[in-house]
């Protein structure tokens, strides 16, 4: 008998318990939005799309604890200068481990900035840094970054609720600037906890996202970007 056809010929239908109630399993998305304004703080381009590409790094910072134990493996992280660092996380008084915010004085974990780009990577996932990053600066091809934000609190609307990342980069010379790539980096150490050894990742990039089309920042202009993570969108 055909697989197919027998399945074809089956006389049942949907029980409706099994149609969308509208109570759904919480989904994750990510979303990209751009606003660039001329030397006028005019606004003269909106760009937004949906946002896709977690690292490895991030997905490695995501994995449970039980992955560790049960596997007895490191994860190993890139920092944004190609150096490498075994990350294994575990319980007691002297495992390492990486926290985020970080209230020590000495070794802060946190959110350094969005940074952008001129480049553009096939494999965002394998991305450890940007392909073209953009320098911090009033030179030639440069934009002078802005200081990164997070909301203070997760906003409930309706079903969802959402968190926004954001900063504002301002082009300070005379031509236009194109952005093509942009991600979030993080600055992290791995802590132990017990003896207070760090050791130093440093910039991390966890979030990259290839721009579905070239945004150009007009001379004495500026662009702010904004990632919102969101929980059933």
């Amino acid at each position: 008998m055909m697989i197919g056809k027998g399945i074809e010929d089956i006389n049942i239908s949907t029980p409706k318990d099994a149609y969308d109630t509208g109570k759904h399993t919480p989904t994750f998305s990510a979303y990209l939005t751009i606003i660039v304004r001329d030397s006028q703080g005019r606004v003269v381009n909106i760009h937004r799309q949906r946002s896709h590409s977690p690292t490895a790094n991030f997905i490695g910072l995501l994995l449970p604890l039980n992955w560790f134990t049960s596997t007895g493996q490191a994860f190993t992280i890139t920092n944004t200068g190609d150096g490498t660092y075994s990350y294994k996380p575990g319980l007691g008084t002297t495992i390492p481990g990486i926290s985020y915010p970080n209230n020590k004085d000495n070794y802060p974990n946190y959110l350094l900035m969005i940074q952008v780009g001129n480049g553009a990577q096939s494999n965002p996932f394998n991305a450890y840094s940007l392909a073209s990053p953009i320098a911090n600066g009033s030179g030639t091809g440069q934009l002078v970054y802005g200081t990164p934000s997070v909301s203070n609190t997760v906003t409930a609307s309706g079903n969802s609720a959402y968190f926004v990342i954001e900063q504002t980069f301002s082009n300070q010379t005379s031509s236009a600037i194109s952005i093509t790539e942009v991600g979030i980096i993080t600055y992290l150490y791995f802590i132990d906890a017990g003896n207070d050894y760090p050791t130093n990742f440093a910039n991390t990039l966890t979030w990259y996202d290839v721009l579905s089309s070239s945004i150009s920042v007009p001379a004495g202009g500026s662009v702010t970007i904004y990632y919102t993570f969101t929980v059933n969108p």
